[in-house]
């Protein structure tokens, strides 16, 4: 494996694996509240792109981390829906 391939697969581990302890705490909190819908939609479309562009290049960290990333970004997304509606529907005092 090259020094480039080591770094770039490197990286994407270190970005993708960052995201796993933010997915956990929302989880076990059940509340997504401290991210905005915007930043969640743009930030999710830029994965998009990212692994778009990994496959227009043909690179392979590119395109597996960063559609591991997608997957993780989707299930905060799918979070930020679900929790939001359970606190809209809960009474409030």
């Amino acid at each position: 494996m090259s020094l480039v391939l080591f770094f770039g697969y490197l990286a994407g581990f270190l970005t993708t694996v960052s995201l796993v302890p933010q997915v956990i705490k929302m989880w076990r909190r059940k509340s997504a509240d401290d991210f905005s819908l915007a930043m969640l939609l743009i930030w999710c479309a830029g994965i998009a792109c990212w692994t778009i562009y990994g496959f227009l290049i043909s690179a392979k960290p590119v395109i597996f981390w960063n559609f591991g990333t997608l997957l993780l970004a989707g299930s905060i997304l799918l979070m930020k829906f679900k929790f939001t509606q359970k606190s809209d529907q809960k009474p409030k005092k």
